[in-house]
């Protein structure tokens, strides 16, 4: 008896807290880089995968500055294919190769990934691990990678564009009681846990069997390259972190936004007082707009919850234990 109890213990330990979701947001530039701004890329972490989104030059450079490694990367995303988006990823391939990895690497973006990377990649011809694709065709598409589940929707750029939202999902509270009413196995309690469906000694186990209804998992929403429109507000609505990009800050800039199909920080702003998430980062600023900072007061008048993000800005985002 005293050694279930404290195997019981130990199951919970175990449970509590797993998933962790660390996002870093390795360069916030748009168009160039300078000096102290690397171009467009944001890495995710979770359960020892990690995915990236975009991937633009000095990406590996800001890995290396974060203390990061490529090799655990098992998919990327793109937003589209302008070359502040996609420009450092050869590079990156060829690092991953050489740190042996060998298992598959998934690639999403548009119509058109495979004639892109395949252009991008004759100056990188020979991974020791196979790439795969998946393009993007419809206005909204939904998979699930290792431990996200990716939501991808087109916006408004001058190409076909998406943006993205990557999820963690959490399952419902085990219930103990319920297990052993049912007298389920207790080794059989972590599998049922984690959503598998077990079988023992002709007795089929469910994990509705153990489990209370889902809590709220884990959000963040991401988007660049594109003019405001509702379809970004609605997957940003309760985010726990909303970025999105800020390409102007100054005033006179509306009219230049419009045509370039790009956002300022107050159309930004605007989208998130709409969608309520916990917090929104700027980034994707114009090689012109050097000290972001001196416009967060006015932005905040907006949306109070905003930070112009620089490069490598980073946060954990954990599972509410209350829920």
């Amino acid at each position: 008896e005293l050694l279930n109890s404290y195997n019981e213990f130990r199951f919970f330990i175990e449970c509590r807290g797993k998933y962790m979701l660390d996002i870093c947001l390795l360069g916030t530039g748009g168009m160039m880089p300078l000096p102290y701004r690397w171009l467009t890329a944001m890495m995710a972490r979770c359960d020892g995968s990690s995915l990236l989104i975009d991937c633009g030059e000095g990406t590996q450079v800001a890995l290396k500055e974060k203390g990061w490694s490529p090799k655990p990367i098992d998919v990327i995303c793109f937003t589209h294919y302008h070359a502040d988006h996609v420009s450092g990823l050869p590079g990156l391939l060829l690092t991953m190769g050489n740190a042996e990895r060998t298992e598959p690497l998934l690639l999403i973006g548009p119509k058109g990934l495979k004639r892109v990377i395949d252009a991008l990649r004759i100056i990188a011809p020979e991974l020791p691990f196979e790439i795969r694709y998946l393009e993007l065709s419809e206005p909204r598409e939904q998979l699930k990678v290792g431990p996200y589940v990716i939501d991808a929707y087109r916006v408004n750029h001058g190409v076909i564009c998406y943006g993205y939202t990557i999820s963690i999902p959490r399952t419902g509270k085990f219930d103990l009681e319920r297990a052993k009413s049912q007298n389920i196995p207790m080794k059989l309690w972590n599998r049922l846990q984690k959503g598998e469906t077990m079988e023992q000694d002709g007795v089929c186990y469910t994990p509705e069997m153990v489990l209370g209804p889902a809590r709220r998992g884990l959000k963040v929403t991401y988007c660049t390259d594109t003019r405001p429109v509702p379809v970004i507000a609605e997957y940003a609505a309760d985010s726990d972190l909303f970025i999105c990009e800020g390409m102007y800050g100054e005033d006179g800039k509306e009219a230049k936004a419009r045509e370039k199909k790009h956002m300022t920080f107050y159309e930004a702003a605007k989208l998130a007082r709409e969608a309520q998430p916990k917090e929104m980062w700027l980034t994707h600023y114009s090689p012109s707009l050097t000290r972001p900072e001196e416009f967060i007061d006015k932005v905040r008048e907006i949306f109070p919850r905003t930070i112009a993000a620089k490069d490598g800005r980073t946060v954990e985002l954990e599972f509410d234990d209350n829920e």
